[in-house]
């Protein structure tokens, strides 16, 4: 029965850090290429796969490359950012044409109304 035991427990172990060492992007191995790996792997069953987990592995902490699909805050996204500088400088063109507008109005007011004292005055001559 321990002897079940020990031939499962090798066996798991070598097909586990096999498909480990197939999943593993080649750019990611430590040590010697991922072809390599595989090769050590199935001449060196439990070995290559002590070493492969002690030395050929990628570091956990170096992050994965994300799908195109995956979503991204919007603080990060340079879409996002880029629209979002758009509608504030077309926000900010169209409160400039705004107050202009204003400003002309009340010019074109204050002829109109300088041009009705002049009328006024001139039948009163």
């Amino acid at each position: 029965m321990l002897r079940v035991a020990a031939a499962v427990v090798v066996l798991l172990v070598f097909v586990y850090g096999l498909v480990d060492v197939i999943r593993t992007d080649r750019r990611d191995t430590r040590g010697i290429s991922k072809p390599a790996w595989i090769v050590v792997m199935i001449l060196l069953p439990v070995l290559g796969a002590v070493l492969w987990f002690l030395i050929g592995r990628p570091y956990k902490f170096r992050a994965a490359p994300q799908p195109a699909s995956h979503s991204v805050a919007p603080d990060d996204d340079p879409d996002f950012l880029r629209n979002l500088e758009v509608r504030r400088r077309n926000q900010a063109e169209a409160e400039r044409l705004k107050k202009l507008k204003a400003e002309l109005e009340a010019k074109e007011r204050k002829l109109k109304g300088e041009s009705k004292a002049d009328d006024t005055g001139d039948s009163t001559s």
